[in-house]
């Protein structure tokens, strides 16, 4: 006798080939789990996927992230997988140890959403495939540290990090080089930071906010993007990091045309994380 998974699983499937063949949108309810939700807008999904990812992958990648962060089951279904299909065209990997992104449940406007956010490494993954690229990194100075730095018409940067005992952060900076040797960097003193962390993201001390979950690489991922802003961008990566930070609820081959919904936390309580873009 099969169980009572297999024949929910071969229901769903039959649902979806009646859907298919009457040309009706597929059907997604609030009792459906990450796998059922997924089964039903398959088609959907086969078209939005890039050719290096397949369905299998897409849905145990959903599951992970579910498994990592349970409130996920909480989102709006079709934001959730909106903010998976940017990670999988972009081919970055959401919550998970390699920090490249993440799937946030965002509470905008009394609705739990999931935001996708673009991770410290998968920023510096997206901008070395900039074929201009020669070298990305971002550092921390620490108060036992030798640094200095000058801005103006000969700019320059010096860090020599102390053998041990560093101290305590004081500095964050990002640099980058292009193979045409043009290069820059940015650089924020934490007290900086901590305004900047203050000032766009309303929860910044909740104890789910990435700024007190992983402050060091939430302090690079901010001087690399200030770094970029003057860097030789292409427009792939503009639109990809369009993306960082985005509310979306459709899905389409290509997610950076899909319109990002408005962003609005009722309270700070609500809020997750609020970037400047």
């Amino acid at each position: 006798m099969r169980n009572n998974i297999d024949l929910k699983n071969e229901l769903a499937l039959q649902a979806e080939a009646v859907s298919a063949e009457r040309n009706e949108k597929p059907r997604i309810t609030k009792n459906m789990d990450t796998s059922d939700m997924i089964t039903a807008l398959m088609p959907e999904i086969k078209k939005a996927l890039p050719s290096v990812l397949t369905p299998e992958r897409f849905t145990r990648m959903a599951l992970s992230a579910v498994n990592n962060n349970p409130v996920l089951k909480q989102c709006t279904p079709i934001s959730f997988l909106s903010a998976l299909m940017c990670a999988a065209q972009l081919g970055l990997e959401p919550n998970t140890p390699l920090g490249q992104a993440y799937l946030l449940p965002f509470k905008n406007k009394g609705v739990l959403e999931c935001q996708f956010i673009i991770g410290y490494k998968g920023l510096i993954d997206l901008a070395y495939r900039n074929g201009d690229m020669q070298m990305i990194q971002a550092h921390t100075v620490y108060e036992n540290d030798e640094f200095e730095y000058e801005l103006g018409l000969e700019p320059k940067i010096f860090h020599r990090p102390a053998p041990s005992d560093r101290g305590k952060p004081v500095y964050f900076y990002g640099i980058f080089r292009t193979t045409k040797g043009g290069c820059g960097f940015s650089v924020m003193s934490k007290a900086d930071m901590d305004l900047y962390a203050r000032t766009y993201s309303k929860s910044a001390g909740s104890d789910y906010s990435p700024w007190k979950t992983s402050y060091i690489e939430m302090a690079k991922k901010t001087v690399i993007r200030r770094a970029l802003k003057y860097a030789p961008i292409k427009t792939d990566f503009q639109r990809a990091i369009s993306a960082d930070g985005s509310i979306k609820k459709n899905l389409s081959v290509n997610m950076s045309e899909v319109r990002n919904e408005e962003i609005q936390a009722e309270n700070e309580e609500d809020a997750y994380v609020l970037e400047e873009y």
